[in-house]
């Protein structure tokens, strides 16, 4: 039995937005989760649009094709494709669980929230001659027994950081504009694997670094603890996502975190206003500190990379400016800007919907890049595009950088903190060399063997400053996150 299984790309590479090795950071784990279901006489293959060119005259008996919300054009062609051709196709994801009536004539069966409990069903199904046209997830969720992802499948090769891990599942909050709340809709929407498991999955990793790509690493105090105790002494440096609640609570997990190896984070502090975070329901943000909790981050040597989003419905002209001076000022190493993107299944959508202010349902333009509905009162839509791409220009212009790495406390950080933010941004032709001569994987190596030398920042001997962790001679750079 052959299968394949397929992320189509978020985007064409003709598109001006097309940066290569953004899009070659993570390997698709969604699908080489789904594939150690798969029985071991089975023959499969994961293919990766956005690092390889697709195969196209093949005949899988079996295609699963995993679909976003900016690649459902293009899932869609392939599905109709393989079916074409006569092979079985399944559709799953996040746009899929949101528009199921929308994907499912492309199909000939859809999976509806996270796969753990659906996709071994519909094996047992297929299988038997009675597989269903819809699957769908709700109660019962548990990632206790779920098989180790099929890594053997992966072309480590062709990414960056191939060491991505994902111990948990979804989030516990619900922001109304988060597009993996629908994901989960109808059962648990956070959970774990067990600390066993998820040390286990590390030890199978080669190297050194990893990155969680857990949308919450910090969700789960208990879990997050004995994670990191049981990483200690492991010699990994790791990077993750969390809150600015989690980090500004005084309960040790961060300080278990940094000695551990967390070395940089993803914090979501999206919008500096607080009307915006009330009417985005995001109280987590509410009334946070959070100068407090980039100065906790630095302090323990663990480098940030700030999300933002902007056309929220009290931005006005100004927001840009005033977010991208914040930002340089306290010392943020990397900056993520968004434009609001009212995803379907989510609260933002169907307040946009209601109010008329959708301007298409192209999705493929959906990428928190392009202007998809009408911002608040007080901005255009052409302010908040232009707005937003001046934002990426003076953040990351060298003036900016130097700034910013000048908020360091050492020489070794401030240096560091510009050669990562300079080169994540500044040297674009270089990256397109190595990855169109096949030399990315030859990078991490190299990344590893620099960063392990750069020292950290001594703390800031202030009330209530932690101690500094024992490995904060070892920082690593922090890679931006997509989102």
């Amino acid at each position: 039995m052959k299968v394949k299984l397929i992320l189509p790309a978020l985007t064409e590479a003709t598109n001006p937005y097309w940066r290569p090795i953004k899009y070659s950071l993570f390997p698709p784990l969604g699908l080489a989760t789904l594939a150690a279901y798969l029985p071991a006489d089975w023959e499969a293959d994961l293919q990766d649009e956005h690092v390889e060119a697709l195969r196209l005259d093949d005949a899988p008996d079996l295609v699963v094709i995993q679909v976003y919300i900016t690649n459902a054009y293009r899932a869609y062609a392939l599905a109709d494709h393989y079916r074409a051709r006569g092979a079985y196709v399944c559709l799953g994801g996040l746009h899929v669980t949101s528009l199921p009536e929308e994907a499912a004539p492309h199909a000939d069966s859809i999976f509806l929230g996270p796969g753990e409990e659906t996709f071994p069903a519909f094996l047992r199904d297929w299988r038997a001659g009675q597989a269903r046209p819809r699957y769908v997830s709700t109660a019962g969720r548990s990632l206790v027994g779920v098989p180790p992802i099929r890594r053997d499948l992966i072309k480590r090769t062709r990414y960056l950081v191939p060491n991505s891990i994902v111990v948990t599942r979804g989030c516990p909050h619900h922001c109304d504009f988060c597009y993996k709340d629908a994901f989960f809709a109808g059962g648990k929407s956070f959970y774990t694997q067990t600390v066993d498991d998820a040390l286990a999955e590390i030890d199978r990793l080669p190297g050194r670094h990893l990155y969680f790509l857990d949308d919450h690493l910090l969700g789960n105090v208990r879990f997050a603890a004995g994670l990191f105790e049981g990483m200690r002494g492991m010699g990994r440096l790791f990077q993750g996502a969390a809150t600015v609640d989690s980090i500004l609570r005084d309960n040790g997990l961060l300080e278990k975190a940094a000695q551990a190896g967390l070395r940089s984070l993803f914090v979501g502090f999206e919008t500096l206003s607080p009307v915006n975070l009330k009417s985005s329901n995001k109280p987590q943000n509410l009334g946070r500190d959070y100068a407090a909790a980039i100065r906790r981050l630095h302090d323990l040597g663990i480098m940030i990379n700030g999300s933002f989003v902007f056309g929220l419905d009290d931005d006005r002209p100004d927001v840009f400016r005033r977010t991208v001076e914040w930002a340089v000022n306290q010392g943020i190493t990397t900056s993520t800007f968004h434009i609001a993107t009212p995803y379907p299944g989510t609260a933002l959508f169907q307040r946009m919907e209601a109010e008329g202010r959708l301007l298409h349902r192209r999705w493929n333009e959906y990428d928190t890049r392009t202007v998809v509905c009408q911002p608040g009162p007080h901005l255009t839509a052409r302010q908040l595009k232009n707005g937003y791409d001046q934002a990426y220009r003076d953040f990351y212009s060298w003036s900016n950088i130097t700034k910013a790495s000048l908020v360091h406390d050492t020489v070794r950080h401030q240096l560091k903190h510009f050669a990562y933010a300079g080169g994540w941004k500044k040297f674009e032709p270089l990256w397109n060399f190595v990855i169109k001569f096949r030399h990315l994987d030859a990078m991490r190596p190299l990344l590893e063997a620099i960063l392990s030398k750069v020292s950290g920042t001594e703390p800031r001997r202030g009330v209530g400053a932690p101690p500094a962790p024992a490995s904060s001679s070892e920082m690593l750079l922090p890679l931006p996150v997509l989102q």
